[in-house]
């Protein structure tokens, strides 16, 4: 079984910068694509930030610029950071991850909140 931990969340000013991190452990020897999505209270869980294996990366146009995604493969772990941090950005954070073999596994989720 495979589980994933985040951590980094938590609360900053607008304009501010947070760095999110996800470590995915048990049963996993590789992925195919790990990401970030985001939900708010009344709208879906959208992505904000998505990378392959091979270090392809997507994000929405309202996070371009600001959020970058990387991943270390050995480790299989990935990372946010979120620079220039705005109140539209607050939401709960869930690490996701598409293990080479086996069914896709979510993250528990991580604050973040961005005051204006």
């Amino acid at each position: 079984q495979v589980q994933l931990v985040e951590s980094g969340g938590g609360l900053v000013q607008a304009g501010g910068s947070l760095r999110l991190s996800c470590a995915a452990s048990g049963s996993i020897m590789s992925f195919n694509f790990m990401g970030w999505y985001r939900q708010t209270p009344g709208k879906q869980r959208e992505l904000v930030a998505g990378i392959t294996r091979a270090g392809s990366t997507n994000y929405p146009d309202s996070v371009k610029g600001r959020f970058t995604i990387s991943r270390d493969n050995a480790k299989i772990m990935v990372y946010l950071q979120m620079n220039s941090l705005k109140p539209e950005d607050t939401g709960v954070y869930y690490c996701y991850i598409a293990p080479q073999r086996g069914s896709p596994v979510w993250g528990q989720g991580t604050q973040v909140a961005v005051s204006s």
